[in-house]
C-alpha cells in the first residue's frame, strides 16, 4: 500500500519534506516503535475523539496517553469521548485500522498537538499502514503543523 491520496496530497501542497521508512509489520504504537527501533516518544500518535459538534484528532507521543478531561476543557468540549472504531474506519477509509496519520487537516478533521512532539529532534508518524513511518525533521514537523492548535493534555500511563 502507498501512502493514502489525503495525505500525500496534503503534504505536496504544503512543500513537506519527509523520508518514508519501512518496518516490520506492527500492531500498535509500542510494537511500532519497537520494530522501527525508535523511541516512543519519537512516533506521533493519533488519537480520535468525538462529541454531538464531530471529530477531533489529538496527537500525541506513542508512549503517553491523552487527559481526555483536560483537552476537552482547553477546547471548551466538555463532552468528548474516544471515538469508536466504526466512526474511525469510515472517516479514515483509506487507513488500516490503527494506523491513521497524526495529520487530520488532511481529512478536513480538526487537529490538536501535544507540545512534548515539539520537544524531538526527529518526529515519526503512521503512514497509513502498518509498514510504513514518515520521519521528519522538528522544524519540518513544527512547520506543518504551525497553524493548529498546541497544548499540554498527555500524560505516562500509569502502571
Amino acid at each position: 500500500m502507498s501512502i493514502p491520496s489525503h495525505l500525500s496530497s496534503y503534504l505536496d501542497q504544503r512543500g513537506a519534506r519527509y523520508e518514508v521508512r519501512l518496518h516490520e509489520h506492527s500492531r500498535s504504537s509500542a510494537e511500532t516503535a519497537r520494530t522501527a527501533h525508535i523511541p516512543p516518544s519519537q512516533l506521533a500518535k493519533s488519537v480520535i475523539l468525538e462529541d454531538d459538534s464531530g471529530c477531533v484528532m489529538a496527537v500525541i507521543p506513542s508512549d503517553k496517553n491523552v487527559v481526555v478531561n483536560e483537552f476537552a476543557h482547553m477546547l471548551g468540549r466538555h463532552h468528548l469521548k474516544l471515538a469508536d472504531e466504526a466512526r474511525i474506519a469510515a472517516l479514515f477509509d483509506d487507513c488500516h485500522r490503527g494506523a491513521i496519520p497524526p495529520i487530520g487537516m488532511a481529512w478536513g478533521i480538526q487537529t490538536v498537538v501535544d507540545d512534548d512532539l515539539e520537544a524531538n529532534e526527529v518526529v515519526f508518524m503512521e503512514a497509513g499502514d502498518h509498514e510504513r513511518l514518515l520521519q521528519m525533521s522538528r522544524e519540518q514537523f513544527h512547520e506543518l503543523m504551525r497553524a493548529q492548535p498546541h497544548g499540554h493534555f498527555c500524560q505516562s500511563p500509569v502502571h
